[in-house]
């Protein structure tokens, strides 16, 4: 009777699965050829091991959003998330993004910047721990939203800790009482910043919170003329764009932070790569399983996990926290979520028992 449960379970993975044989091989390859030697080669395949494994305690949380948001997209729409956005994700936040910034920052072209990759990682790598304040500044914003937006709703009636998520919900009809919050964070944090640090955190949040606004804005006006045209599409592009935006503040940390194990651009793809197509595969078993509607609590220890999470990106603009206490926090708020939603589904079984 155990047995099809846990089948079906590990095929949600197979893509996972061979993803990571395939992604610690070439980073095998990568370290014997950049190297020349079995411990370069090793060590090399273990960076890529930690990375993905870093990338997966980060984003326990982002897949629970994921299906979140996933489960009221058409088929079509969920398809081409899982497929368009695993290439983004992969792809753009962890090859290109970093590019981008090195770009930006150091103001040459993207092949120069590849360049700069490939033959001075160690460069590379100073600019892009140099963007970590706008970077911290912006996702933390974005993510802080996120997680209020989720608590801060007058609908909401499922309240995993009480005397908190109520009054959030009864103070959810202030029109704007979540941008007021953060704005208050804002301007806490900048105060405690100095001189040219200060002004670039706060444009930078500013920056996130008016992302968070436009793509809340645009994706209602595309789902709206979408569900105008076709009923059937609602729900589709607003949605998408959402969740890939969100999957980039979510990215911001494990990039950042993969500096501090390897210099090398490549070694990093693939190490986050590996990793966030287990984040897919979590999504997809989210949502045909239907894990979110049977354990009650799960979202809300998701979105908690967010909200210490965009706490942690504004104290890092301060001081350094090690990524692993910042995965490690967030998958154990999401183990509490569950383990609160096992212990009252007990409790409705023996109260409909008796």
């Amino acid at each position: 009777m155990t047995t099809a449960p846990q089948t079906s379970t590990l095929s949600y993975f197979k893509w996972s699965f061979i993803v990571t044989a395939v992604g610690l091989a070439l980073g095998a390859w990568l370290g014997w050829t950049t190297t020349g030697t079995i411990g370069g080669m090793a060590t090399v395949f273990f960076i890529c091991t930690v990375l993905a494994v870093l990338e997966i305690s980060l984003s326990f949380d982002n897949a629970i959003v994921n299906a979140n948001k996933l489960k009221e997209m058409t088929p079509v729409w969920q398809q081409r998330f899982l497929t368009w956005g695993i290439l983004i994700a992969v792809f753009g936040m962890r090859i290109v993004f970093p590019l981008l910034i090195v770009v930006i920052a150091a103001q040459i072209g993207p092949i120069d910047a590849l360049v700069l990759a490939a033959v001075r990682p160690e460069e590379y790598a100073r600019i892009m721990n140099e963007a970590h304040l706008p970077i911290a500044a912006f996702g933390g914003t974005f993510l802080m939203m996120v997680g209020l937006k989720f608590f801060f709703d007058h609908e909401k009636d499922v309240h995993w800790i009480q005397v908190l998520e109520r009054n959030m919900s009864r103070f959810a009809s202030i029109k704007g009482v979540e941008i007021a919050f953060v704005l208050t964070i804002i301007l806490i944090f900048s105060s405690l910043l100095e001189g040219e640090e200060s002004t670039t955190f706060v444009y930078c949040a500013i920056y996130g919170l008016l992302t968070f606004l436009a793509v809340e804005v645009v994706g209602g006006l595309l789902d709206a003329s979408q569900q105008t045209m076709n009923a059937a599409a609602k729900g589709g592009v607003g949605a998408f764009i959402y969740l890939e935006v969100l999957d980039a503040s979510f990215s911001f940390d494990g990039v950042i932070g993969a500096f501090a194990l390897t210099q090398n651009l490549f070694v990093i793809a693939i190490g986050l790569g590996i990793g966030a197509m287990y984040v897919r595969s979590m999504t997809i078993m989210l949502v045909e399983k239907g894990t979110l509607a049977e354990y009650r609590y799960l979202e809300h220890g998701a979105f908690y996990a967010i909200l210490i999470l965009s706490v942690i990106m504004y104290v890092q603009t301060l001081f350094h926290i090690p990524e692993v206490i910042t995965g490690l926090g967030g998958a154990a708020l999401i183990g509490i979520s569950l383990w609160s939603s096992i212990k009252h589904n007990r409790r409705e079984q023996l109260s409909g028992a008796h």
